[in-house]
Order: structure tokens, then sequence, then C-alpha cells
């Protein structure tokens, strides 16, 4: 799996750091998506229903791209050792097969008293946000 990503502490951090991942869906992505979820909607995994929606074709899963912010959570920013504590999300366009969805998380506030920081995160696909929403998370401090 690769090396351990480094730990950023709070004293580390400023409001206005960012951090990005970039992923590519494919069909295979939202199957696999699909069946650890358990969310089998055929929107999701059926072509031919797919095609009778709004959506002409199969779509991922809202939650796949707000997972994708996680991502960047544990292994960029903060990396490991931060804790999820709350997580908003407005999902604002359908992703497709061979989408490129770039999530991006950026400190928005810092609140030393209780180590926690707040992101503003958004996905986007070809520059359009898919996905926009708030967390907070708590961050470890530097050890004594």
């Amino acid at each position: 799996m690769g090396t351990t990503p480094k730990s950023v502490y709070f004293e580390d951090l400023s409001v206005g750091q960012e951090a990005s991942i970039s992923n590519t869906v494919t069909a295979d992505v939202i199957n696999a998506f699909a069946a650890v979820s358990g969310d089998r909607n055929p929107v999701h995994v059926d072509a031919d229903y797919a095609a009778t929606t709004m959506f002409k074709e199969r779509i991922a899963h809202g939650m796949l791209s707000a997972a994708y912010i996680s991502a960047v959570f544990g292994m960029k920013l903060p990396g490991p050792g931060a804790v999820y504590i709350s997580q908003t999300l407005a999902f604002k366009a359908p992703v497709k097969i061979g989408d490129v969805v770039v999530a991006t998380v950026k400190i928005a506030e810092l609140v030393p008293e209780k180590k926690r920081a707040k992101f503003d995160c958004v996905c986007t696909v070809g520059g359009k946000p898919v996905v926009q929403g708030e967390a907070v998370l708590m961050v470890p401090p530097r050890p004594a």
C-alpha cells in the first residue's frame, strides 16, 4: 500500500491551507462501491435502467465523491490521527463513468481551544462543483 502519510499537527495548520486528490470514476469503481455500501440502486449499476432516467446513463453514488473528501483528510491534510467530527454535503451535479473527480479541502477556521479545524470541501469534474460541503475535524496537537 506504500508508505504511511505524514501527520500534520494542529500547530502546523493555518487558514487557507488546502490539499486535493484526483480519482477517475470507472464502472468497476462504481460496482465496488455498490458492493461495499450495499447501495445497488439501478441508476448506479444497471445501464438499461439508467438510460430511462433523467441522467440517460449510469451515475456514481454521491457518497463515492464524498469518500474522496475523506481520503484527502486521512491521507494528506491533516492526515493520519485526524478524527472526523462532522460533514455536510450538497450534491450539485451527477458524476458519470470516465469523469475525473478532484476532491479539495481548504482550512476555513481553526479553533485552538478544541484542536478543531473547519474545512470547506468541494469535489469538481472539469472545474465544475459536483459536491460541496463543510467538515470539522479534531487534529492531534504536537506531542509535548
